[in-house]
């Protein structure tokens, strides 16, 4: 692979002369004179490779990366310790292409890996069926939405307030041209609010929609949802919007009866890389799999009775359905759910538990170094998992500043006096007692 291929004026000259023109602008003459650029553009002339490569370095510098600031920032992208064998199995040439399996009969490796990483991921969820995943965690949610209005043929969906703002818009714009009815359910100290749930909970409601934690950290009581939804006979489908880590501690949503699940699955070996490439996952009970958005990878047999992996049910899928098909995406994260399946078997279910454990205890324990500095406070009291809200007397965005010049990326900004922190496995007991020390001497 070559990184840096230059043109030399050479290069360019025998090109123009092969497909007999004098000169670059030749190729634009049909671009009417008023509308085209005149003069060049304003960019750096070409440099050499090692030019580039002393250019594109100094900008990187100038970054902020985990490598030089310890980061406590989460809402949906996690700064999760990555095994090296993920990047050592993931790029060897066998999964590194953008080559779409349609050819099973050529492309058992890449199947077998979809068709495992399906597996654990109903295995962590507690579903019956999973598809070979999406793009990212908002538009997994919102399939799951329409999954329930394609089974039910109901428009109304109910999204609590506690879900990711992000995915909350996400559903929100396909709903909004796909003819459903989106409702919020209001939050009350963090969590949904099952009044608000019960008053707007009708036979006309397709799904109900929540988050587990949710967006503040906080562990929701799906079951009790459940109860709420099974006290009026419905054909509404619950749908939970999953941390795939948290599940190494907390029930499996198909436990306490989710219909589907859906999440974001970069925290499952992929690096934050500026917002993606990520991973939506997506898995449901049975009754859905012809619902199922995108692909599915199936096990069978061939003829001499061995072991095989196919493209299964594509009948939903739009090349096939047109505009009766249940959705429009036929794509899906080969390469990320690859890590993540490599993440998954790597950590088993011990490891998977000991990383839930440790994100559960470190942010349990800096939550109450911080509760005992003067000014500050949690906003909510409710049990939470790896991230939670800090109240502050001082402006949240000053203070957010402040502790970045001092190294620390200090979570997410919510309102002028509150902070979303994220505690992982990364982050030590020593750099989070520096982070209240820094803290504490700027309140």
């Amino acid at each position: 692979m070559h990184p840096f291929l230059p043109h030399t004026k050479e290069d360019i000259d025998l090109m123009l002369a092969t497909i007999g023109v004098t000169s670059i602008e030749d190729l634009f003459k049909d671009i009417p004179d008023e509308i085209r650029l005149n003069g060049e553009l304003d960019i750096t002339p070409s440099m050499s490779e090692i030019e580039i490569r002393k250019l594109l370095t100094s900008l990187s510098d100038k970054n902020l990366t985990t490598d030089h600031a310890v980061n406590f920032m989460g809402g949906g992208a996690y700064d999760h310790y990555i095994p090296s064998i993920i990047k050592h199995l993931s790029q060897r040439q066998e999964f590194f292409t953008a080559y779409t399996p349609y050819q099973p009969e050529i492309s058992q490796g890449t199947l077998q890996a979809i068709f495992e990483y399906q597996s654990m991921i109903c295995e962590l969820t507690g579903m019956d069926v999973s598809n070979a995943s999406l793009y990212d965690g908002g538009t997994a949610l919102a399939e799951a939405v329409f999954m329930a209005n394609h089974g039910n043929k109901k428009d109304v969906v109910l999204v609590s307030q506690t879900v990711n703002p992000e995915y909350r818009h996400v559903i929100k714009t396909y709903a909004r041209y796909n003819g459903l009815q989106y409702e919020e359910i209001h939050a009350l100290n963090g969590q949904t609010d099952f009044q608000d749930l019960k008053s707007k909970y009708d036979d006309q409601v397709s799904s109900v929609v929540i988050q587990v934690p949710n967006y503040y950290g906080i562990v929701e009581d799906g079951l009790e949802v459940r109860r709420l939804m099974d006290q009026v006979k419905t054909k509404a489908q619950l749908i939970v919007s999953a941390n795939p880590m948290s599940l190494g501690l907390l029930e499996a949503p198909g436990n306490y009866g989710a219909d589907i699940v859906a999440g974001e699955g970069q925290p499952l070996g992929a690096p934050l890389q500026f917002g993606g490439p990520y991973l939506g996952f997506i898995a449901a009970k049975k009754g859905h799999m012809r619902r199922m958005p995108g692909r599915i990878v199936g096990e069978t047999v061939d003829l001499d009775g061995k072991r095989a992996y196919v493209l299964t049910l594509q009948a939903r899928e739009q090349h096939i359905r047109r505009e009766k098909a249940m959705s429009n995406i036929t794509s899906n994260q080969g390469l990320i759910a690859l890590m993540a399946t490599i993440y998954m078997a790597t950590m088993g279910k011990a490891g998977m538990k000991e990383v839930a454990y440790q994100c559960l205890s470190k942010t349990h324990y800096l939550a109450n170094k911080l509760q005992e500095l003067k000014g500050i406070s949690l906003t909510y009291d409710g049990p939470f998992f790896h991230e939670f809200v800090l109240k502050t007397e001082v402006n949240a965005k000053s203070l957010h500043e402040v502790m970045e010049e001092k190294g620390f990326l200090a979570g997410i900004v919510l309102s002028d006096h509150e902070l979303l922190l994220c505690v992982t496995e990364k982050i030590t007991k020593e750099q989070m007692d520096t982070f209240v020390k820094e803290l504490e001497g700027i309140l």
